[in-house]
């Protein structure tokens, strides 16, 4: 986003007050964009009469379609990553997210190699994006922003705010370090809804240590290191101070001297405490990678009015792109589903 842009955004903050019908700000979804576009385009391998790929796409519009029926919100917010969007983290560690989407994720019937494959998935999401300007839904991308961080910085500061009631929609468990009163996510690839009661059921920690537990880990598919045999059970062992109430990310490093003696594991904590405190600004949505002038910009898209609904111009998307059956009465659905975002 340029600069000029978020000027404009700012200077406009009185009109945009006005264009916001009331309760707007009160129950609201953020899609991880990208992450469930690609869960739609590995799962279901929909072909169009020409022959193309369209799973990835018309799954997506379902999604939205199912979330907004189920979640009743009263606004929706669809968050992609920036351009160079990894750019921040790996001025932190070089290796983050490197090698990423170099292997096939998808049914070995629907594409030639993996070329053809990464093209459709262009070409969808940008397809989809046409899409999305259609509906009364707000579309967020941001230069060198990850959608998790744009994502998290919305969902606390409405809370704030607005008291929103907010509900992130990934696959990303990240995103549970940020789960409290205001705060749901709910993980598609489970369909369920995690709450502070359903953390600490699945997990045995308070949603507040949850970052702890990522840092101790690690993140294979980030290319993130977690300590050297330490894994899932392991961590409540050495530590379940993590079961308890909220606690300082420092008190590991103290409670590992303290435990020296017990095992190798507590060592290589105390050894690798500078990594481990980088591996946390890396993992931190509580302390999201977003410069004061995005918080600015981020702040002011609340007040902003909604896409206008132009149906007509979706239905010649649908039928161009040969989506047919895949969303039945589709013209209905759209009427009956989006129309809850407007009124």
């Amino acid at each position: 986003m340029i600069k000029k842009d978020y000027l404009k955004m700012l200077n406009n903050l009185e009109q945009g007050e006005e264009s916001v019908k009331p309760g707007q700000h009160d129950r609201v979804i953020f899609i991880d964009g990208l992450n469930l576009f690609l869960r739609n385009f590995a799962v279901l391998n929909f072909v169009n009469s020409s022959g193309n790929h369209i799973g990835g796409l018309a799954g997506f519009l379902r999604s939205l379609g199912a979330l907004i029926n189920q979640i009743q919100p009263t606004t929706m917010y669809v968050v992609f990553d920036g351009v160079g969007a990894s750019t921040n983290r790996r001025y932190l560690l070089p290796e983050y997210k490197s090698g990423r989407n170099t292997n096939r994720i998808t049914n070995w019937d629907a594409f030639d190699d993996i070329d053809e494959e990464n093209d459709s998935k262009v070409d969808q999401i940008t397809r989809l994006i046409q899409y999305l300007k259609c509906l009364p839904v707000k579309v967020v991308s941001i230069d060198k922003l990850e959608a998790d961080d744009i994502i998290a910085y919305m969902s606390k500061d409405m809370a704030k705010r607005f008291d929103t009631k907010s509900y992130i929609v990934s696959s990303d468990k990240d995103f549970l370090q940020l789960v409290d009163k205001n705060v749901t996510v709910y993980r598609p690839i489970e369909r369920e809804f995690y709450d502070v009661a359903t953390v600490k059921q699945k997990f045995g920690i308070v949603p507040e240590n949850f970052i702890h537990y990522k840092v101790l880990l690690g993140d294979a598919s980030d290319k993130v290191p977690g300590v050297k045999g330490l894994g899932k059970k392991g961590v409540l062992k050495r530590f379940p101070e993590l079961a308890g109430e909220a606690m300082p990310f420092d008190k590991l490093y103290d409670l590992s001297v303290e435990r020296l003696k017990d095992s190798v594991v507590f060592a290589r904590i105390v050894q690798d405490w500078e990594k481990l405190l980088n591996t946390r600004k890396i993992m931190d949505l509580e302390n999201p990678m977003v410069s004061e002038e995005e918080k600015a910009f981020l702040s002011q898209l609340p007040l902003e009015p909604l896409n206008e609904f132009r149906i007509l111009e979706f239905m010649g998307l649908y039928n161009e792109d040969g989506l047919n059956h895949h969303i039945k009465n589709t013209e209905f659905w759209l009427k009956d589903t989006f129309t809850r975002l407007i009124y």
